[in-house]
């Protein structure tokens, strides 16, 4: 009797703790990404969005922020968008304030992709489906990943430069934020492309920051003056690079990442060589849409791949 009495208590157990699982599921996010389970349908005019960017000093994430709100107005979407300043501990209080404030949705660009971690946890405890933006989130339930394929574009970047500067050309590459996974990706790409080909003499990080690009090139040029080459991981850096390499009066090949507006200025001025071109514009709206779609009741896919295109002074000048 007793065993009878075990076996059901142990039973009923199991049962309850498959209900609980269950109902966890109801914000349509998985381990996996992507909407898989019923939402409560909501049309864009009655949602509340709530979007959390890195920074707004770089005018690529303005440029997000444009994609965001132009589809938001036509639309007639509620958006609070915060500037997190690159600044790690301020982007987990303006989310923290937004899921106080039950917004329906989040878009976040991570300043640092593990830093973000705890914050996108808060979120899939609230229920609130989380969409990240350029950059991915360690850990944490993520509905979709809108993002430029970061791996490929270092590549791409690669390949440019061993075209032009020819094998074993000595060059430095100048990485963006520690922990952001683009720092990761970028890198990654262009290192793995240009082993055994290109001689790169350093890698140092400036933050994905403009002034911080000139400084560390300032130092770099000083302790490497013969380099013929530089591989930005953003625009940003570049221009930076640009400004540290005139000063010097020395001609550098610089390859930037974004095709922010003044990247694109100065390639076509032939003060960077190139830049890989995102659409950073495209990814807002893109982030957006699928929350639209999301509560649409709409399969969402886990990973949304915004294009890129590699933008030389040549393609340009045509």
């Amino acid at each position: 009797m007793k065993k009878s009495i075990r076996r059901l208590l142990v039973v009923g157990a199991a049962l309850l703790a498959l209900v609980t699982a269950t109902a966890c599921g109801k914000s349509g996010l998985d381990n996996g990404g992507g909407s898989t389970t019923k939402v409560t349908k909501k049309a864009p005019k009655n949602l509340k969005v709530g979007a959390s960017l890195s920074t707004l000093s770089n005018p690529f994430f303005v440029s997000v922020k444009k994609g965001i709100n132009d589809l938001a107005d036509k639309k007639g979407t509620s958006v609070q968008i915060a500037d997190a300043q690159n600044d790690t501990a301020k982007q987990n209080n303006d989310v923290e304030d937004l899921i106080q404030k039950k917004v329906d949705v989040l878009i976040i660009n991570p300043v640092d992709s593990s830093a973000i971690s705890s914050a996108v946890k808060d979120a899939n405890d609230a229920g609130i489906p989380v969409i990240t933006v350029d950059r991915s989130a360690d850990s944490g339930k993520v509905l979709s990943l809108v993002a430029s394929n970061s791996t490929k574009g270092g590549q791409m970047a690669a390949k440019y430069m061993i075209e032009k500067l020819g094998e074993n050309a000595k060059v430095a590459e100048l990485q963006g934020t520690p922990g952001a996974s683009a720092t990761r990706e970028r890198g990654k790409g262009f290192d793995g492309y240009v082993k055994g080909k290109l001689d790169v003499v350093t890698k140092q990080t400036a933050g994905f920051d403009r002034a911080k690009g000139l400084s560390v090139t300032e130092n770099i040029l000083q302790g490497h003056g013969d380099i013929k080459g530089i591989f930005s991981q953003n625009d940003e850096m570049a221009l930076g690079a640009v400004q540290a390499a005139k000063a010097a009066k020395k001609t550098i090949f610089i390859v930037g990442f974004d095709g922010e507006d003044d990247g694109i200025k100065a390639v076509k001025a032939g003060d960077m060589a190139a830049t890989v071109a995102q659409q950073p514009e495209e990814m807002g709206r893109l982030a957006l849409q699928a929350a639209y779609d999301h509560f649409a009741g709409k399969k969402v896919k886990a990973y949304t791949e915004s294009p890129l295109e590699l933008v030389t002074t040549e393609s340009l000048t045509k």
